[in-house]
């Protein structure tokens, strides 16, 4: 099942995304959440109601040119994300593969939805691109084995860590979180596809284009750290809500890394595909 976030006449609702039409989950039945967060909080059985609305023919359907498509989640409890987690990227770099996940975080605030523009910050001109698989935690669960930790998920949704390099690397002690949290470098999108749906996430396709130049090309069989052992991890720490988002690092090719750099300029338009999971698609103005 694909869930989304859209933005309608009536405000933010909770969707299915079903045969090119979205159902709206709660205008179809009232008694069903409006927000996709809190149809995670509520668990399987929800889960399994809002699946059974696409056979309800009298199911609200809209059509995608009246929505506007925002995060699938748009309130999320925290956005934790993994550095340097793809083999590739790690020789990329020229970096040692990290004996254990490396960590930082973005702010809600940094959320945007597909086709939604990445607003470049006048206070920075070295911005970057990465593409990422993001984990859409489900269940509330805190110390979890790495053996349970796939039945705390819901599903996975496209990312993109857009990065400001001169904040990130430049700045004393170096700013890891304030250089990936500017308002609208974290696009997610464009739905929360449900776990039942991807057989293995461990082998998916991921590639992220730059005006139809494919900058990055690689697959999550590059992962470091498994979901598993990035859940487990994480819940030694925090206890992980429903709807918290993870994102599991970028692969190699980044802007950065290019020889001259290549970053993002006002005019660009950025495409992330993930196998399974879709497009996810932003172009980028400047603030």
């Amino acid at each position: 099942m694909k869930l989304a976030s859209i933005k309608t006449s009536k405000g933010e609702r909770a969707a299915i995304f079903d045969n090119g039409t979205y159902i709206d989950i709660q205008e179809t039945d009232p008694s069903l959440p409006s927000r996709v967060r809190c149809i995670l909080d509520q668990g399987e059985t929800t889960l399994a109601k809002i699946a059974a609305l696409k056979n309800n023919p009298k199911a609200v359907r809209i059509n995608p040119s009246d929505v506007t498509l925002l995060s699938p989640i748009t309130e999320p409890n925290k956005v934790i994300c993994v550095g340097l987690n793809y083999k590739d990227h790690a020789a990329e770099s020229g970096l040692p593969v990290p004996r254990e996940p490396v960590l930082f975080s973005k702010f809600p605030t940094a959320l945007t939805g597909h086709d939604q523009p990445i607003v470049l910050p006048p206070v920075s001109n070295k911005v970057d691109y990465e593409a990422e698989l993001v984990l859409v935690i489900g269940t509330k669960g805190r110390n979890i084995k790495a053996a349970d930790a796939m039945k705390h998920l819901a599903g996975y949704t496209i990312g993109h860590d857009v990065s400001a390099r001169d904040w990130q690397l430049e700045k004393d002690g170096k700013q890891w979180m304030i250089g990936k949290t500017f308002d609208t470098f974290a696009p997610c999108g464009p739905y929360l596809v449900t776990r039942d749906e991807i057989a293995d996430p461990h082998k998916l396709n991921i590639k992220l284009r730059l005006n139809s130049h494919t900058m990055q090309d690689s697959n999550t069989s590059q992962f470091i750290f498994t979901i598993p052992e990035i859940i487990a991890y994480i819940s030694q720490v925090v206890t992980l809500l429903p709807g918290d988002l993870i994102f599991t690092g970028t692969p190699p090719g980044v802007g950065m890394a290019r020889k001259p750099p290549v970053l993002l300029k006002a005019g660009d338009l950025c495409e992330v595909e993930i196998e399974g999971l879709g497009i996810l698609r932003n172009p980028v103005v400047m603030g």
